[in-house]
């Protein structure tokens, strides 16, 4: 057992591990892991799909309880669709991006997707700059905090129910983070935080205080000031003037939110990244069989619903401007290098 981990962790060129049952995987993935870790680095499993990469992730856990797991998904929506993901998946995106930027403190396995990878993202140091630390004692104005929440990505409600919601009673803010098992209830006197207690969304009541969390955006696609500049810029030097009267031009110039703007994310940002540019090069990556297959489908449908909107387009000027595959996702030929 342990000199097949040592192959693998010492290897300098990809190998195969054949006739392995699957049944097999997680204890593989947990030995990986522990042979990472001796290295500062982490193992890191892609999987076909997200039913495979939460199988593999129950059954390490159950196996190996020490090691810590990630999982960073894909979003839960289609290619240029006119939906935006959940708040609970974008949420769980970002807070597993934002795992991978923290020092490796105890074994950990990260599981993921062919689709989460294909998908372009945020920089890593740009997802760096907009974490913030809230704790008791710190001081922040409410309604300032209440507007960075909304231009990251949270949806403001009457109550907190689900990741990436927010709401605000008096000198109460109730808030469910990214990556965070439990609401947080964050009691203000003035503009210091006085304290900050864990509450259960179900039935809303405390149930332990908190030292302090790390703030992330729930969203890939952010609404601060320069972004939303950065957007007008783009979309009308992409499209022309006469976008200008598109409702997504509009929306997102006045600060608001449009059910599948993400669709149009590499406007937002100076550049975007991949997941890979957060993993570091001792990481140990494991693909399952199934992924070339799921890459193949991939590219396939997202090359389908990108000629679908253009064909639209064409028919219906303005009805829906759609950026080109390789603005949102990788290509072909960059996946296939990766793999080399």
């Amino acid at each position: 057992m342990k000199n097949y981990v040592e192959t693998i962790a010492k290897a300098g060129a990809p190998l195969t591990l054949a006739s392995a049952p699957a049944g097999f995987q997680p204890w593989l993935l947990a030995d990986l892991a522990r042979a990472a870790f001796a290295k500062g680095a982490r193992a890191v499993f892609v999987a076909p799909d997200d039913l495979a990469a939460h199988q593999l992730l129950d059954a390490a856990h159950f196996f190996a309880p020490e090691v810590e797991t990630l999982y960073i998904p894909a979003w839960d929506s289609l290619p240029y669709d006119r939906a935006s993901p959940s708040l609970r998946v974008a949420a769980d995106r970002v807070a597993g991006l934002a795992g991978l930027l923290r020092p490796v403190k105890t074994p950990q396995l990260v599981a993921t997707t062919v689709n989460a990878l294909i998908q372009r993202t945020l920089k890593p140091e740009r997802l760096a700059r907009l974490s913030a630390r809230i704790a008791p004692g710190e001081r922040i104005d409410r309604d300032a905090l209440a507007e960075m929440l909304v231009a990251n990505g949270y949806v403001r409600t009457d109550t907190v129910m689900d990741a990436g919601e927010f709401a605000v009673r008096g000198g109460i803010l109730d808030l469910f983070p990214a990556g965070t098992e439990q609401a947080l209830r964050l009691d203000f006197f003035g503009d210091e935080i006085e304290t900050l207690r864990l509450f259960d969304p179900a039935s809303q009541m405390t149930s332990g205080t908190s030292a302090g969390f790390d703030l992330l955006p729930v969203s890939e696609a952010l609404l601060g000031k320069e972004s939303i500049q950065r957007f007008r810029r783009g979309y009308v030097d992409r499209f022309g003037a006469a976008a200008t009267g598109d409702p997504l031009y509009q929306a997102v110039s006045d600060g608001r939110r449009l059910a599948g703007m993400e669709n149009w994310l590499p406007l937002f940002e100076d550049g975007l990244g991949t997941a890979f540019d957060y993993l570091g090069d001792d990481d140990i990556i494991v693909r399952d069989e199934g992924t070339s297959l799921a890459a193949e489908q991939r590219f396939a449908a997202i090359d389908d619903y990108h000629g679908n909107r253009v064909s639209a387009m064409t028919r219906e000027p303005g009805s829906y401007r759609p950026l080109p595959p390789d603005a949102l996702y990788l290509t072909k030929a960059e996946w296939d290098g990766v793999l080399e």
